[in-house]
């Protein structure tokens, strides 16, 4: 056995004495190079010229025994000595710079789409696309990024940047503190060309953006529960669409989705209470009636006027249908009411009602105006018990409809296009239709965003069937940090691929050693890895190429960061002192400092400029 290893050790020891022999030899010839080279450096810059002594171990050994001073007389040992430090250190600096970016390189995952692949979609594609979707922009040669589609990051490692077209609507995936609100919602704002519209239950966006976009057009703020405490400024009459069936149908559709999980399961007493609102809603608004008079009708189920008001209007069979409800068992009618009081139940807080009715003392606000214009709306409300959930998606769903007649008129197309971010769609912005609307919204110049933290989250709004109808029609997908859900991040990287992957297999024998390969099919991106991606980047999933990793812009990273941080800083310090004044009997501004803190914890709003 002795012998055995003897002669395995004297084998490694003839296959290892080349690459030893080459590894000091490449050392040797790194340390002389670096001092002959900086020294010689060193010695001209200092004004000795360019004297370099012999390229040999002769000056190696005179160097360390005799110093820098024999090789190169007349010269500041200082000076050959900097050179020398110099040079190392420049070697050095760019040797990690060329390491990281090939390490970089070398871990990025094999069998995603590059630089050709999203030529569409890169800087001169979507410049060429825009020119084709927005009348406004032929014949002109030189257009601004932000007037050919939007942005959505930079591919990684290296870019260039990307962009979705005009025609594209948008479904993103991430977890909190994953980028949603810094990264998509707050640069989608900032650069938006047309009308916009903002739903959130938070004020971190509004705080950033509507200095900025007060510079564009009007800005109306819809904050019935003080999110921002944004004073009242404006009005929407709710029941402005309601003269229709269908108007008033999709109105009391939004009301019902506020207090239902799942729009796709309704149960009798859910259909039954919709009807029920569709009739009244329809006859408060064709009978010049109020939203307080409807609420009185809801209370006294016994009252006919909203019956007589049908039958007034020659809408006799809606009239029969509610009257129907009304006589019948008086279990099933109370029930009927009840649960539709119930859907409606926000209307019944006086700071939420005024916002939707006359007021001849301010401006109202009309979509069909909103979306000609730059202006930009934000619906700001709470999500859970009380919330104007209902009154925001009836009005998000108002303006992004008459985005839609808006377009028509024009031709197909808004030009410029309307942005709508519906950040905390499934808490906020309940648009029952919402999935079968997405691809119509995209052919008529109104790019939908919705944000959402999970795939479970929509399935619980839209039911399984509607988050795959929204999945199916989104032609952008946006994939961040932290999704957790195990099954959809694994049908993920099944969407994702596989590539092959080269397995070398080396064997030994007599006559020497021969090495092999075999070849497998691994995933391109595993689930842990999909599950584990970095804040601040994204899975790209565009229709027509394959996925891709990008690197979002949060907007506290452009150009123009410190002037927007310290316009969001003094917004924040005016929600702070609003909300101060309106919470009597707190302690003081200090106190409620400590709650809109938050908004810098969460990196919406960075304390200093570039953040």
């Amino acid at each position: 056995m002795s012998g055995s290893n003897a002669t395995k050790g004297r084998m490694y020891g003839s296959e290892l004495a080349p690459w030893a022999i080459m590894l000091v030899t490449g050392c040797f010839l790194v340390i002389f190079g670096g001092i002959w080279l900086g020294g010689t450096m060193g010695a001209a810059v200092t004004g000795a010229g360019w004297n370099p002594p012999p390229f040999a171990l002769e000056t190696l050994a005179t160097f360390t025994t005799s110093g820098p001073g024999k090789l190169w007389p007349d010269t500041s040992v200082v000076g050959v000595a900097a050179g020398i430090v110099l040079l190392y250190g420049t070697v050095t600096a760019v040797g990690v710079l060329v390491t990281r970016k090939v390490m970089r390189f070398v871990s990025q995952p094999k069998g995603l789409a590059q630089r050709r692949e999203l030529a569409s979609m890169g800087p001169a594609g979507i410049a060429e696309r825009a020119r084709d979707l927005r009348p406004s922009l032929k014949g002109r040669e030189h257009l601004h990024p932000d007037e050919t589609g939007n942005l959505l990051g930079d591919l990684d490692p290296s870019g260039p940047e990307l962009r979705s077209s005009y025609e594209d609507v948008e479904l993103d995936l991430m977890a909190p503190r994953a980028g949603k609100s810094t990264g998509i919602a707050v640069p989608r704002v900032l650069r938006a060309q047309g009308a916009v519209l903002l739903t959130s239950n938070k004020s971190d966006v509004y705080a950033v953006t509507r200095a900025e976009r007060e510079r564009a057009g009007t800005v109306w703020t819809f904050d019935p529960q003080g999110i921002a405490h944004a004073p009242r400024a404006m009005w929407w009459d709710i029941l402005a669409d309601c003269h229709t069936i269908e108007g008033a149908r999709r109105l009391a559709g939004h009301f019902v989705a506020s207090v239902n999980d799942d729009s796709s399961k309704k149960d009798f007493w859910i259909s039954a209470a919709q009807n029920t609102l569709t009739a009244l809603f329809l006859a408060a608004a064709r009978g010049k009636a109020s939203v307080l008079d409807l609420l009185a009708w809801l209370a006294d189920p016994a009252d006919r006027t909203p019956i007589d008001l049908l039958r007034d209007v020659n809408m006799g069979a809606m009239a029969e249908q509610l009257q129907g409800t009304v006589r019948g068992a008086v279990e099933t009618r109370d029930g009927i009411y009840e649960t539709a009081r119930q859907c409606v139940a926000c209307l019944l807080d006086p700071e939420i009602v005024t916002w939707v009715t006359p007021d001849p003392r301010l401006p109202q606000f009309r979509p069909d105006v909103h979306v000609l214009g730059k202006d930009t709306l934000y619906l700001l409300s709470k999500d859970g018990g009380g919330s104007a959930a209902g009154v925001i998606a009836g009005l998000a769903d108002a303006t992004m409809r008459a985005g839609v007649v808006a377009a028509e008129r024009m031709g197909g197309r808004l030009d410029p296009p309307m942005t709508a971010v519906l950040d905390e769609a499934a808490n906020v912005c309940r648009i029952s239709d919402l999935p079968d609307l997405y691809s119509h919204f995209g052919s008529r110049g109104i790019n939908v965003v919705t944000l959402l933290q999970s795939y479970k989250q929509g399935s619980r709004v839209w039911g399984e069937a509607g988050m795959d109808a929204m999945w199916s029609a989104a032609t952008i997908k946006l994939l961040g940090a932290g999704l957790d859900d195990a099954d959809f991040v694994e049908k993920i990287s099944k969407l994702v691929g596989n590539h092959d992957v080269r397995t070398a297999s080396v064997s030994k024998g007599k006559e020497g050693t021969s090495r092999s390969y075999s070849y497998r099919l691994d995933p391109v991106l595993p689930a842990d890895r999909i599950r584990a991606l970095p804040k601040g980047t994204a899975l790209l999933l565009a229709t027509g190429v394959r996925p891709a990793l990008i690197r979002l812009r949060p907007w506290y990273k452009e150009a123009d960061a410190g002037r927007i941080s310290a316009q969001a800083k003094a917004e924040v310090e005016a929600i702070t002192e609003r909300a101060a004044r309106a919470w009597t009997g707190n302690t003081g501004v200090e106190a409620v400092a400590d709650v809109n803190v938050s908004m810098w914890e969460r990196g919406a709003v960075p304390q200093h400029g570039g953040g």
